[in-house]
């Protein structure tokens, strides 16, 4: 019988946000949060929202962030219980999972082992395999040699992919067409690999092409119950990391979600799972589903379940983390409605979604029904060059699909950021998209829907006109604050004539 902890004191070992998101939960549970920041991060809402804030020197990641040695002193410290990690940074690290627990503080999320487990891309695709879980057709050990690359590959057939075995997010990952690519594609996944996750290791599968990408939200106490919050579709994505997610997805018949539900319960049970996690397929055209990976923390757009399932899942991360069993039942686990999450990231959709830094000189976030921003910026702060360029993830529920894209088109066209280009432009041509609306898209909806689709907005990158845009917001924001007399509606439609004006010519 595992002993319960009360948890209350958390340190949460991230930024923006998810720190934002997972202290508020924090503070719902009559906890109190930890915060820790770079110095670039000092003036974030984050580090103000928590009840206590440490100061991390430095700016790079390398010297914050991912300091491990640093964020377990200040916990030690600090006197906290328990470090969150979120997602990214050191939320898959094996190592500071386990430095963690020597400490004596407990990791929210799952067993060291079962992170490093997983985050071997080869050792997993074995051990899910072994539940009789499907994986794409490859390599069952990383390639060391040119000449078992090449037997491996025509064995599956080009195209394949070559992978990195100790890591993800495209990372080390090369498409090779024909074999005389293979020689130089093995190269430059090798350097990447190890430039990246300091392991060289790559392994070779066979390429699905256009594929859907569909994972399901597992949670797993340390009695061995496990269940899924259902799927979500993460499908729309750029350098394979992803843009625009939904659930429930339109490509699953009930029996196919079912079945895929239950790979991803066996799954989890296959490496003794505990925790919040999430279980990766890609689908192929027809119909078939191979396991992809598991992603071992809590993952960007879990908003979305949480919304259409009516499940905090953070708050059920840290019950687990303190020995409590799961309250929920799968046949008591019902998901209602639709929801979209588009994320909002600093990034110039118009120059191959290159990262832009700058200053937010406005921002004004949607509101009204059934819609959910996760913020962790504010007009005034900075986005540096030192890390992510997400600004906030926009969520939208409604009844049904149509009604969510709806309301996701109403939410973009309210929501108004000056000061850095952002991917709201990408986010609401994806929800005029006819192939979006009819749930006919793929991994591959960038490169074949955009280049079009780009030139049908007003491409304006003129810097006179974007500073008469900032000009034009910050003179509208003043002008509504001091006047009572001006209609919301009149307003609002003034708005959307200056900022949205380089979206509608």
């Amino acid at each position: 019988m595992m002993d319960l902890k009360d948890l209350r004191k958390i340190l949460v070992a991230n930024r923006g946000e998810i720190a934002l998101r997972i202290m508020r939960t924090i503070r719902e549970m009559g906890k109190k949060s930890v915060s820790i920041y770079s110095e670039v991060d000092a003036a974030l809402p984050f580090a103000r929202y928590s009840d206590e804030a440490y100061p991390l020197r430095g700016k790079e990641a390398r010297d914050t962030y991912l300091n491990m040695e640093r964020i377990v002193s200040i916990a030690k410290d600090a006197g906290v219980e328990a470090i969150h990690p979120g997602y990214g940074f050191l939320s898959e690290n094996a190592e500071f999972a386990r430095m963690v627990e020597d400490a004596g503080i407990v990791f929210v999320g799952p067993k060291p082992e079962t992170i490093g487990l997983m985050g071997d891309k080869t050792e997993a695709r074995k051990l899910v395999a072994g539940y009789g879980v499907p994986v794409v057709p490859g390599a069952s050990e990383p390639v060391r040699e040119l000449s078992e690359a090449s037997r491996i590959a025509d064995e599956v057939g080009y195209p394949v992919l070559i992978k990195a075995a100790a890591g993800g997010g495209g990372k080390g990952m090369r498409l090779v067409h024909d074999p005389g690519e293979l020689e130089a594609a093995l190269r430059a996944a090798r350097s990447e690999s190890k430039s990246a996750f300091g392991d060289d290791r790559v392994f070779i599968e066979k390429y699905i092409s256009n594929p859907r990408h569909i994972e399901f939200q597992i949670l797993a106490d340390n009695y061995g119950k496990v269940v899924h919050l259902f799927e979500r579709e993460c499908s729309i994505q750029r350098r394979h990391q992803k843009v625009v997610e939904e659930t429930p997805s339109v490509a699953l018949t009930s029996s196919l979600r079912d079945e895929m539900s239950k790979a991803a319960v066996d799954a989890a049970r296959a490496c003794g799972y505990r925790n919040a996690g999430t279980v990766e397929f890609i689908l192929s055209e027809g119909n078939k589903y191979y396991f992809l990976e598991m992603n071992t923390r809590l993952q960007v757009e879990h908003p979305i379940t949480e919304l259409t399932v009516g499940v905090d899942i953070v708050r059920e991360q840290i019950r687990i983390a303190e020995g409590q069993r799961l309250g929920l039942d799968q046949e008591r686990i019902f998901r209602r409605g639709h929801a979209i999450e588009c994320r909002i990231y600093a990034e110039d959709v118009f120059g191959n979604f290159y990262p832009d830094t700058g200053t937010i000189r406005v921002m004004r976030e949607p509101a009204g029904p059934g819609v959910r921003v996760d913020s962790g910026i504010e007009s005034g702060n900075e986005l540096s060059v030192y890390y992510d360029s997400m600004i906030a993830k926009l969520s939208v529920w409604d009844t049904d699909r149509n009604g969510a894209i709806r309301r996701m088109r109403r939410a973009l066209e309210d929501y108004v950021i000056a000061g850095v280009k952002t991917t709201i432009p990408f986010c609401r041509f994806v929800m005029e998209s006819d192939d979006f609306k009819l749930g006919d898209y793929s991994t591959h909806f960038v490169e074949n829907q955009w280049p079009s689709g780009k030139r049908t907005l007003a491409e304006e990158n003129d810097k006179d006109l974007q500073d008469a845009l900032i000009l034009a917001s910050v003179a509208l924001e003043k002008r509504r604050n001091r006047s009572d007399n001006l209609a919301g509606s009149d307003t609002a439609r003034l708005d959307r004539a200056w900022l949205h004006k380089r979206f509608e010519d």
